[in-house]
């Protein structure tokens, strides 16, 4: 082997994905030519916003992606004229796979059923590694605009790759795919043809294919969200949708407006029919795509809020210079206008689809998570967003909204009631429920991250206080119910007993069945801001929590009533606290200790 070719190791897992890759998506076989179709044309966008500001970038006359057949070698050329890569930026963008994670992407696409397999390629960031479905070997020769090195990166998709000093007489990337045997219908020129058609029709840079030395064109390049909306077909957005997404799913809502008169701009913008596989939480800025005068200038103008940042799309307008900087956009007021109303269009389209019920669910349960950053974020659209929100209820099956909510209140009811946890079956049946259902009273289960931040920053939804019921004391009309008996000595008692763990001992109406419960304070974060402090390793210093005991159970009964001493309470005291963390979703101050207690309880007689 030539001393100048440098062989690198993919590692691993690299290794596994590459074969799931090669073989789990065998039935969308086609999809390896949008991608890197796709990805050709963002490299000549990066070099035509780079050249605005460095003309040494210019692109040439005719920057065309031109894909080249060749039956006899059996290869497949995609030629452009982007920014190209240099050495390092290949080993970095085509020797490591996906950001959210390789095992992440290959646990999923595992475990995937075959419908959603499709979708994966784009939504993990892989790719240019669906060529290996086809191609028994994938070479790229790129070079770097504003250099004069060019590099080739080379590999059979088998656990390795190679870099190697290469020639390219102009800047740009070449990557040639030496087909499978059984891959040779995609050197059938009309066969792209009809593909790049299928999938890239909208790409605006000309895609040529080459037809026995003739150049063939096999895309309209038509700026779609330029068009009037009576001109454009459910299937044109559809395909436009998933070509901008790097997705196959169906948006859920659409949105395509042009905006006259003190702002000038058209926008196309879709609301996903699907979740992405990627956490939405790694990046939380909106990457909708900004255009001026239909050239794509950048993906990070944040031209939605996060709490938005899931609607992906285009919005192109006439009001900015071509040569717009990113600072620029930073303090331009016109981007900021246009900021509020896109933004504005967006909250107006989600409340009108809010009206049905039962196609809003598919949404919520999509992005309501991301949604409700909306509330605690500060801004113009706290209260629009709070009337999006719906939740679970002990009250109810599915799901139901505050206004709902505050519909089916009980006469003299003053408060919104909403216990906060991680998981909405085990909030369902928590004892901090059970003196509410006694009583008739409807709470709100909430059980996602954000549900710990944001309603003490909302505070109150049509004049009606927010109230965790974990939190401080909740006045509850007693019922009617056998005798408890005095337990204020066994208050003080179990109070002494376990004065390192709790701030008080108190007896409730609240609790039905359970012994007892765990309550914050009546001020400062309720217990699961408090969980959530301590997972994220900041801790707690607002105080103890309290303990809140049912007279009424046979437990407690026999404490307050019978000859108990100090030892035995305090074994007692000890897990009953215990007992109370867990229904709370903690765990046991000492695991070890608590499991030999409760063996013991059960080893005694009767």
């Amino acid at each position: 082997m030539n001393e100048t070719v440098e062989r690198h190791e993919f590692g691993a897992e690299v290794g596994r994905l590459l074969d799931l890759v090669v073989h789990a998506l065998y039935s969308e076989r086609e999809i390896f030519l949008r991608e890197l179709v796709a990805n050709a044309a963002d490299a000549v966008d990066r070099r035509r916003f780079e050249a605005l500001t460095n003309e040494a970038l210019a692109l040439p006359a005719e920057a065309n992606l031109r894909i080249t057949p060749d039956k006899a070698a059996r290869t497949l050329t995609i030629s452009d004229a982007g920014i190209g890569m240099g050495k390092t930026e290949l080993a970095q963008h085509l020797g490591t796979i996906a950001r959210s994670g390789t095992r992440a992407f290959a646990q999923t696409l595992a475990n995937a059923p075959t419908t959603d397999k499709p979708s994966l390629i784009g939504q993990f960031g892989v790719g240019f590694y669906s060529a290996f479905m086809v191609a028994e070997r994938v070479e790229v020769t790129s070079r770097r605009a504003g250099t004069e090195e060019a590099w080739l990166w080379a590999s059979e998709g088998k656990g390795d790759y190679t870099l190697a000093p290469a020639e390219r007489a102009e800047p740009g990337t070449d990557i040639v795919l030496h087909m499978k045997a059984d891959a040779e219908e995609f050197l059938e020129p009309l066969r792209l043809r009809t593909i790049i058609r299928k999938w890239a029709d909208h790409i605006a840079i000309p895609i040529l294919v080459m037809n026995e030395g003739k150049e063939e064109a096999a895309n309209a390049g038509t700026a779609l969200w330029q068009k009037p909306k009576s001109e454009v077909s459910e299937e044109s957005y559809t395909e436009f949708y998933r070509h901008l997404g790097h997705v196959f799913d169906t948006p859920w809502a659409t949105l395509h407006w042009r905006a006259e008169g003190a702002l000038d701009f058209s926008a196309l913008l879709f609301i996903p029919g699907m979740k992405p596989f990627q956490a939405m939480e790694d990046d939380r800025k909106s990457t909708a795509r900004l255009h001026v005068r239909r050239m794509f200038i950048t993906d990070e103008a944040e031209l939605l809020p996060p709490f938005l940042r899931f609607v992906h799309g285009v919005v192109d307008t006439e009001d900015l210079p071509l040569n717009v900087s990113r600072e620029m956009l930073q303090a331009t007021p016109i981007l900021a206008r246009i900021r509020r109303a896109v933004t504005s269009r967006v909250m107006s389209e989600l409340k009108t689809r809010a009206k049905d019920a039962e196609g809003y669910v598919t949404f919520w349960e999509n992005f309501g998570a991301v949604l409700k950053e909306g509330v605690w974020e500060p801004g113009d659209h706290q209260k629009d967003v709070a009337a999006l929100l719906r939740f679970r209820s002990s009250a109810m099956e599915g799901w139901t909204s505050l206004a709902e909510y505050i519909g089916r209140m009980k006469l003299g009811q003053e408060a919104i009631y909403i216990l906060v946890g991680d998981d909405p079956a085990a909030l369902a049946k928590s004892p901090q429920l059970e003196g509410y259902r006694a009583r008739g009273l409807e709470v709100l289960l909430l059980s996602d991250q954000i549900d710990a931040f944001w309603p003490e920053r909302l505070g109150s939804f049509e004049d009606k206080p927010i109230r965790s019921i974990t939190q401080g004391t909740v006045s509850l009309e007693a019922t009617e119910a056998e005798a408890a008996p005095d337990v204020a000595p066994l208050l003080e008692r179990l109070k002494s007993a376990l004065a390192e763990h709790v701030s008080e001992v108190r007896a409730t109406d609240r609790l039905v069945e359970s012994v007892a419960v765990l309550a914050a304070g009546e001020f400062g974060p309720d217990l699961a801001m408090q969980r959530l402090l301590r997972r994220a390793g900041r801790g707690f210093q607002g105080g103890l929590p309290v303990l809140e005991i049912n007279p009424r159970h046979a437990l407690i009964r026999h404490l307050a009533e019978a000859d108990v001493d100090d030892a035995v309470l305090s074994d007692q005291a000890g897990l009953i606290l215990d007992l109370a963390r867990l229904q709370d979703g903690d765990a046991p101050r000492d695991p070890a200790d608590f499991a030999r207690r409760v063996a013991q309880a059960l080893a005694k007689p009767g």
